[in-house]
């Protein structure tokens, strides 16, 4: 126990390799964080447009070609996705600019569907009340469509978050220092494989633990407030 303790006293406290970890998380959490929110907006708008394009002949082609980009996106690995950014579509751009985009692009593509789900569960009569009561179809989607899909959306926007935090883990691929390259960049300078991994993946344990405690206090919360309008 003790000669382990003093190995992970030189790993980490002696060398100062902490601070790289601790800045790999940061970054971590950025291009997670900064994802979901590119992803959430991507995916609202494609949804949108594909549900409104049944009524309006218009959005024909917008919907056609945000089928396509749902398609295409959902069927490139995101490490290819990520190169493809960094080497040919953002080559002046710093890594975490790249990683945030790729991600959010990658990860649009599933909200998209996740939020389309959440709309088709919405019933069909909740639309026709809407626009009975003189409201347009947008207002009808914001007010009374929207708000009813959420508590389907949320929980599973949770899960795509836990899912994307796991992903930026190929985010090394681009030169940026994540959680897992750091782990990987002190592995590599002080020749010590067990504790620099096993760090690694209890720190990303911890977070996925914290996040779907977080999700189960929220699907409860959105489930008593379903509770209390029926």
């Amino acid at each position: 126990m003790d000669a382990w303790l003093l190995k992970l006293h030189e790993t980490f406290i002696s060398t100062g390799y902490w601070r790289l970890l601790l800045h790999g998380l940061g970054n971590t959490f950025i291009i997670s964080f900064g994802a979901i929110l590119v992803g959430l907006v991507i995916g609202t708008v494609i949804a949108v447009v594909r549900y409104f394009a049944e009524e309006v002949p218009a959005l024909g082609p917008f919907a056609k070609f945000c089928k396509l980009y749902v398609t295409v996106v959902r069927g490139i690995p995101v490490v290819v996705l990520l190169l493809v950014f960094y080497y040919i579509i953002l080559k002046s751009s710093e890594g975490v600019t790249v990683g945030i985009l790729t991600f959010g692009v990658n990860s649009g593509a599933y909200i998209a569907e996740l939020i389309r789900g959440g709309i088709g569960a919405v019933d069909g009569g909740q639309n026709e009340a809407g626009r009975s009561l003189g409201l347009s179809r947008m207002q009808t989607m914001r007010h009374i469509i929207f708000p009813q899909a959420l508590r389907h959306i949320l929980p599973s926007i949770g899960n795509e978050l836990i899912a994307l935090i796991k992903e930026t883990a190929v985010a090394g691929y681009v030169a940026v220092v994540d959680l897992t390259r750091a782990g990987n960049l002190v592995r590599n300078n002080t020749y010590d494989a067990v504790n620099p991994l096993m760090a690694t993946a209890l720190t990303y344990l911890v977070i996925v633990v914290c996040l779907t405690s977080l999700l189960r206090l929220l699907e409860g919360r959105l489930t008593e407030a379903g509770a209390k309008r029926t």
